[in-house]
């Protein structure tokens, strides 16, 4: 294999610094073509698109999680990583694995003290180890396994030597995924969130002809060695590329990434603090793989790609929402380089919807798009009767001169309903499901008094027009109607 080492080039990006300077190595093998998935030379086809994962995995030595349908190559590619790379490593059934497996078998000291009878299959004196179908994985020995992929551990004994924690499982089965295999169970929480990457392995429909083609037609045959220098010259690039990544972004990326994790929070998408530092970790590392890898991505898209595979609830069977999460992302990385302190990003920050509208009102300096991406989103995520009452105050205080048409339009209707008094007829008898609605409605209603709270025509109007557009479907429901809506609109006028 030969190096190139190209000239300085510089990076330019609208969410981090620009003109960062990095070097940018191009490796070429001897048929002059260039390196862009080093899996192609170890006999497997189509994972062009987690290389730079795999790779980046390889660079950090933090556990990495294969996902997959049967015969999409998991174990194969673990296998012959480790071959290629020259480990000495064990390959378990984690369905059928027994702990003596693992350690070997027990043998008492004269002193009292415990020994393992060390047997070729033992975990002792591994550099790499591989724990396929940990998702068929009895749960004592799930907790047996357990230390050793998070702190390179079992019975308390450091495993020296020990570099690499890898393993695979088919996706579990799960009442929200028809896709998952009976008997691949959702890994436990805990051990989930020790996997620093969790990759999704390519389907067969995802591969291109050329690549299904060379999958069919292969041939298990023995590594070659050059070939196998290919994936360690790789390695060693993206070595070389975070460093001088860590050293010009990270700054930015753990800024993103903060700001990531709260986003994603608000979305219902909840991280552990270990987890947001695997991010920041991965996040760095797949750029670096993905520059090493000489692929065709821009940082924000390696830095996509990067969280998609960090989120432990893969392993857990639960759907992410593709959406939510592209949101998120895109939001971070626009205000990677914000200053902490900078308005638009405390406010983005902000857990509480209530205290993130209270923020974006009072602050002026916010333009109309963003000023009304935020109150849109606020109003998704609050109850029927916050979202009136922030109505009602964005037209009291001269909020809704700062909305685009549309969003200014939909909170027009909305407060033309808790303004005027609602005229509506429906005739419901005692066996229907929302008289007993209507029967809470008119008992909170001759509750309020007009003569002491000048604003009792809001709240009536408020759960009125919600029971006739059919909000409300219990009398539970309408008296959370009524609380909130009561509760945020002193909260907003200082009451």
């Amino acid at each position: 294999m030969t190096k190139n080492v190209t000239a300085l080039k510089s990076i330019e990006d609208p969410a981090l610094p620009a003109s960062v300077t990095v070097i940018s190595h191009s490796s070429s093998v001897t048929d002059g073509s260039t390196v862009t998935d080093p899996f192609n030379g170890l006999g497997l086809f189509g994972l062009s698109s987690i290389a730079p994962l795999v790779v980046a995995s390889l660079v950090t030595e933090e556990p990495l999680l294969l996902i997959g349908a049967h015969g999409t190559a998991k174990s194969l590619l673990l296998n012959r990583i480790a071959e290629a790379l020259g480990l000495s490593f064990r390959h378990y059934n984690a369905s059928l694995l027994n702990f003596d497996d693992l350690v070997g078998f027990p043998l008492p000291g004269k002193d009292g003290s415990l020994n393992y009878v060390k047997t070729p299959a033992a975990v002792w004196g591994a550099e790499a180890v591989i724990f396929d179908e940990i998702s068929r994985c009895r749960p004592e020995i799930q907790n047996k396994l357990f230390p050793i992929i998070h702190e390179k551990k079992v019975q308390g004994l450091a495993l020296e030597g020990l570099r690499y924690r890898w393993a695979a499982m088919n996706p579990p089965s799960t009442e929200d995924d028809d896709n998952g295999y009976l008997g691949s169970e959702a890994l436990d929480t805990a051990l989930a969130d020790r996997f620093a990457l969790i990759v999704q392995m390519p389907h067969w429909d995802q591969l291109t002809s050329n690549e299904q083609i060379s999958v069919i037609q292969l041939k298990e045959e023995a590594i070659n060695p050059e070939k196998a220098k290919d994936l360690v010259e790789v390695i060693k690039r993206a070595q070389f590329h975070l460093s001088v990544t860590s050293d010009n972004f990270a700054l930015s990326i753990a800024s993103y990434v903060q700001t990531l994790t709260s986003l994603l929070s608000q979305a219902g998408i909840q991280l552990s603090p270990r987890r947001n530092g695997m991010i920041y970790r991965s996040v760095l590392a797949v750029i670096a793989a993905s520059s090493a890898l000489d692929h065709d991505r821009k940082a924000a898209d390696a830095a996509l790609l990067a969280v998609k595979s960090s989120l432990p609830q893969r392993a857990q069977g639960k759907v992410i929402s593709e959406v939510k999460l592209l949101s998120a992302h895109r939001e971070a990385w626009r205000l990677a380089c914000v200053k902490p302190d900078d308005p638009l990003k405390v406010i983005l920050c902000a857990k509480d919807p209530l205290v993130r509208y209270e923020l974006a009102v009072a602050t002026s300096s916010l333009n109309k798009t963003v000023f009304s991406q935020i109150i849109a989103d606020i109003f998704t995520q609050v109850s029927i009767g916050t979202r009136q009452a922030l109505v009602v105050h964005l037209f009291e205080s001269g909020g809704i001169g700062r909305l685009n048409a549309a969003i200014a339009g939909q909170s027009a209707e909305l407060y033309q309903e808790l303004v005027i008094k609602p005229n509506y007829s429906e005739t419901l008898h005692a066996s229907n499901a929302r008289f007993r609605a209507w029967s809470a409605v008119k008992d909170l209603l001759s509750r309020l008094d007009p003569e002491r709270d000048e604003r009792a025509h809001l709240r009536a109007n408020a759960l009125a027009s919600s029971f006739f557009k059919k909000e409300l479907s219990t009398p539970g429901d309408a008296k959370t109607v009524f609380d909130d809506f009561a509760s945020i609109d002193r909260r907003l006028n200082k009451v």
